[in-house]
């Protein structure tokens, strides 16, 4: 007798802990996007072929979950990663969206790796059809998307963050994150993120600051402003973005205007995405010639980026797209693709066909 009544007891302290975890809401979640893809553009020995390529994008796999707390206060988490299903090659655990955090009336904070308030620009003016993702993603340009932060671009993840959000407030909604720059160990390294976003109707304004303190070197402080905005009329929704980037460098500041223009269309059942962005020639200080990522400083040194695409939906849960995405690079310019870049000479012109499928789960 005295064995069982140990044994139930020992099954009741196992079992607590799981009937507390299935009081979670807990949700398993992921898409799968692959596209088949021809580019070219021309190489450094001044070949130009044409290359057929599968690529996944921004293909993941996650789990989310929140908890109430009373009081109106809600715990909440998610742990997201990548899943290279054109290549098997893994990205590691939680490289996506991960974060622990806290949510209630006042807003929401949390804590982990997740993209900047300045990102959030990006589907107001970019091509959300096609899940501003592949080779046909309007950050090409826009943010330098395809650089990483040690190379000034801003259109980044950031580990070691810290972000805030604040509740709808009449269509208006804002977010401030700070990332400690672990990655770049220098004194008073650092980047701050933020935005204010208008959302009500029709209507969708938003503007990002975002600010990388030490980050590309020590001491030089890379800065990046954003205005976009757009309007649905119904059966066509106009987009439209400028974005001022501005570089340290050892030679003074390196600055560039970008502006961008882009249509969705209900045609059909799906939509067609038109686009076309022009990120104009370095100017600035700084020395001509010298060079963040693709932006230089000087003459023909600008670049336009020109896109149209179809998205059909075949279900709920799936679609198909098509499309194709120039990046016309004056002679002094080397801008590529932000998702799956395509290496070009300075000068170079990538440009690719797409047939892309999607499943979310």
């Amino acid at each position: 007798m005295n064995k069982k009544l140990v044994a139930v007891a020992i099954g009741g302290l196992l079992a607590a802990p799981l009937a507390q975890a299935q009081t979670a809401n807990v949700t398993l979640y992921g898409r799968v996007n692959m596209t088949a893809e021809l580019v070219n553009g021309k190489q450094a020995n001044g070949s130009n072929p044409n290359v057929f390529r599968v690529s996944s994008n921004s293909s993941r796999l996650g789990v989310r979950g929140s908890e109430s707390l009373g009081g109106g206060l809600t715990a909440i988490f998610q742990i997201e990663s990548n899943v290279s299903a054109d290549s098997g090659v893994s990205g590691g655990l939680g490289n996506r969206e991960t974060f622990v955090g806290l949510q209630g009336a006042w807003g929401t904070v949390k804590i982990g790796n997740f993209l900047a308030p300045y990102d959030d620009m990006h589907p107001i003016f970019g091509n959300v059809p096609t899940l501003t993702t592949s080779i046909l993603s309007t950050a090409s340009l826009w943010a330098q998307g395809y650089q990483s932060k040690a190379n000034g671009g801003f259109d980044a993840r950031l580990g070691n963050s810290v972000r805030y959000d604040t509740p709808n407030m009449s269509g208006f909604t804002s977010g401030i994150q700070y990332s400690t720059g672990e990655g770049a160990p220098r004194s008073n390294a650092g980047i701050w993120s933020m935005n204010v976003v208008y959302n009500n109707g029709p209507i969708q304004v938003g503007a990002a600051y975002e600010r990388n303190n030490s980050i590309r070197a020590a001491g030089l402080t890379d800065q990046a402003l954003t205005i976009a905005g757009g309007y649905n009329f119904g059966v066509f929704r106009l987009g439209g973005v400028y974005e001022r980037l501005d570089y340290d460098t050892p030679t003074g500041s390196l600055k560039r205007d970008l502006w961008g223009v882009g249509g969705t269309v209900n045609a059909g059942p799906g939509q067609l995405y038109l686009f076309w962005g022009l990120a104009q020639d370095g100017d600035g200080g700084s020395a001509d010639g010298t060079r963040v990522g693709g932006l230089a400083k000087g003459d023909n040194t600008s670049s336009q980026q020109y896109e149209i695409s179809y998205t059909y939906p075949l279900s709920k849960r799936t679609l198909t797209y098509a499309g194709y995405v120039k990046i016309k690079n004056d002679s002094n310019a080397n801008y590529t693709f932000n998702i799956n870049p395509y290496t070009t000479a300075i000068g170079g012109k990538p440009q690719g066909f797409v047939l892309g499928a999607v499943h979310f789960f």
